[in-house]
């Protein structure tokens, strides 16, 4: 027993509901998978680059939905079949934690361990950017590796992508937990990690938690909602840096239940 087959159980967010048979007849390969993906959903913060007007984006677009609502919301817009990539106006408008937990889900429904990871990407900007990523088990080389659906031909290009998607290098992305660590060993700096101007170790922390809690089976939790913290309760407290620590090198242990004071 390798310890896996914790990850291959459906949680209430990656549960594909009523859509359950047909994504147990979807491709098992990866890269057939991610195209999936790619062909129902677009980013809400890239709409411009498929051509869309931003400001009819669907309410929901920033709200991580349970996959059985996004994949209702995906026929709603457009009834055929999920493998037939839909024009960029009838795709259904989401996040990177979109993208990545309906990758989950399909591989999940293919019989293969599969938990989204809460992290930084090194491909967005010059620093390493908050984004969400699907982690699944290659169970032939028995290590665990990353994909990232959201990368198509189009951000590829845009972005200077050039290693394969569906199995990226460690130094394309990193969890918020090697990457708090890395800081705590003083190998990276803390204000290269963050969401848009928001940097340092506060983030990082929100970052650690919301890694723990998606590990955990809690895909969404009340750390989202870090943009409404005032800038005085930004900060780490005395006395957080031990567990953080330890959430850092331990993300999957059980679930610590610490709700944030904002």
């Amino acid at each position: 027993m390798d310890g896996t087959n914790r990850w291959l159980a459906h949680s209430s967010m990656s549960d594909p509901g009523g859509h359950a048979g047909v994504v147990a007849d979807l491709p098992a390969d990866l890269g057939a998978l991610n195209a999936i993906v790619q062909g129902v959903m677009v980013h809400s913060s890239w709409v411009k680059e498929y051509g869309l007007d931003p400001v009819v984006l669907s309410t929901t677009a920033r709200k991580t939905l349970p996959i059985a609502e996004r994949l209702d919301d995906v026929m709603v817009r457009d009834s055929r079949a999920l493998d037939l990539p839909r024009p960029a106006g009838r795709r259904s408008v989401g996040t990177c934690r979109d993208f990545a937990l309906m990758l989950c889900s399909f591989l999940r429904g293919k019989s293969v361990p599969a938990r989204v990871r809460c992290g930084f990407a090194a491909y967005f900007s010059s620093g390493w950017e908050d984004h969400w990523v699907c982690e699944y088990w290659d169970a032939d080389a028995r290590i665990w590796r990353l994909s990232d659906p959201q990368i198509d031909e189009i951000l590829k290009q845009k972005l200077g992508i050039a290693f394969d998607p569906t199995d990226m290098p460690r130094d394309a992305f990193t969890t918020a937990g090697e990457a708090w660590l890395k800081c705590r060993r003083s190998d990276a700096d803390p204000s290269g990690f963050g969401h848009g101007s928001t940097t340092g170790w506060w983030f990082l922390k929100v970052n650690v938690m919301r890694d723990h809690y998606v590990l955990n089976g809690r895909e969404t939790s009340s750390w989202d909602r870090w943009r409404e913290a005032p800038e005085a309760k930004r900060v780490v407290l005395d006395g957080e840096t031990e567990l953080l620590d330890d959430l850092a090198a331990r993300p999957e242990q059980p679930i610590i239940q610490r709700e944030p004071d904002w």
